[in-house]
């Protein structure tokens, strides 16, 4: 079976603290993409092991960890004996701060879930989501949320209109965990989330502007400046509603102009610059 895996953005990324089990106190505010991967999940009879490939070039000779890992979860918790050839087409970026390991690692669950029919609890899907990644509880969900603690803490906000969303990756990625760890170096800022969700709910783009927030910039920007470089460029190019997503690297722009969204995005693309246009996902 095919399953679309969708990217997410943060508009709203604070760092409260770091926990004694080295983990992030988090607050958040996620929207998932219509930007996805596709999976091609295939259970084939007498195969001896779960066989994950990929099209990047950049993953095709190492084994696909988060899809990898949350199989064998899934396999150890409900005794699976069935085995699955599984193919991804990337159009996530990687090490972007987009959430395409744990997009795809929830994309597992549900499949999962379905072939086997194994009719799993969501509070279950979202505990064993958990286990894998902080990102993956809301993957499973796929709506607009604010997000505490670890990733757990998921509480469903409103928004009043949907959003072009210009993403532009920089040469450089960079790794979420890497990031953190020199995030603890750094003096943390905080933002206000209630100005975020409040935005959101009423369509005010002035307000969004003012709260849009990431407490992990600074420290992505010392590591790849590119980020800066690219967060000016939108800015410059008309954009108000510019931010960096989750660890990096991308950055974004939103606006609800498909003109000039699209104008833009050929712009940058004729220049060389890694670009893609989506918008956030339309809500069921």
């Amino acid at each position: 079976m095919y399953i679309k895996a969708f990217a997410k953005i943060n508009v709203y990324l604070d760092v409260l603290k770091r926990k004694e089990d080295g983990y992030h106190d988090l607050d958040m505010v996620m929207l998932p993409l219509e930007l996805h991967d596709s999976i091609d999940f295939e259970y084939v009879p007498f195969l001896s092991d779960c066989y994950v490939t990929c099209d990047h070039v950049e993953l095709q000779e190492t084994k696909y960890n988060s899809i990898n890992l949350t199989l064998r979860a899934l396999k150890d918790k409900y005794n699976l004996s069935q085995n699955f050839s599984v193919l991804v087409h990337k159009e996530i970026p990687i090490s972007a701060g987009l959430g395409g390991g744990s997009s795809n690692a929830a994309a597992t669950i549900r499949a999962i879930n379905e072939i086997c029919r194994l009719n799993i609890p969501l509070e279950d899907q979202l505990a064993l989501g958990k286990q894998i990644g902080a990102d993956v509880p809301f993957c499973l969900i796929n709506k607009p949320a604010h997000v505490r603690g670890i990733g757990e803490k998921i509480d469903l906000i409103e928004m009043k209109k949907r959003y072009f969303v210009l993403i532009v990756k920089p040469s450089l990625g960079l790794s979420t965990k890497f990031v953190f760890e020199e995030s603890d170096k750094d003096v943390y800022e905080h933002g206000n989330v209630e100005g975020v969700i409040e935005a959101l709910r009423t369509g005010d783009d002035d307000l969004l502007e003012k709260s849009l927030f990431n407490g992990l910039e600074k420290t992505s920007i010392r590591l790849v400046p590119e980020i800066q470089e690219v967060k000016d460029r939108l800015k410059n190019e008309g954009f108000k509603l510019v931010l960096m997503s989750g660890s990096g690297s991308c950055v974004f722009a939103l606006t609800d102009d498909a003109k000039f969204a699209t104008q833009k995005y050929h712009k940058l693309a004729r220049e060389g610059y890694q670009v893609f246009l989506t918008k956030t996902l339309k809500l069921k």
